[in-house]
């Protein structure tokens, strides 16, 4: 994947402690650091969200009756994986 510059501004003391934990070995740069704290958050961002939908899905009448309806519909394939684990 091919990178970008960027600038943004971030206050001092969080540029010199990534400036500190680079020395530590923490990360090969701060580039790699500051790309690593941003798909780390990133990440933590989709799955809040995805929890949040999730969490709606789950009151929602018309998407329960579908799981209800799936489940249902497939019932018969649970009873004969649960006789195939006796």
């Amino acid at each position: 994947m091919a990178k970008v510059k960027a600038t943004f501004s971030i206050h001092r003391t969080l540029l010199e402690a990534i400036t500190a934990a680079v020395a530590e070995g923490v990360a090969p740069s701060k580039n790699a650091l500051v790309e690593r704290a941003l798909q780390h958050e990133l990440r933590r961002h989709r799955r809040r969200t995805l929890a949040a939908h999730w969490a709606r899905a789950a009151k929602d009448p018309a998407f329960l009756r579908d799981v209800q309806e799936v489940e249902e519909a497939f019932s018969y394939l649970d009873a004969e994986t649960a006789d195939l684990a006796r």
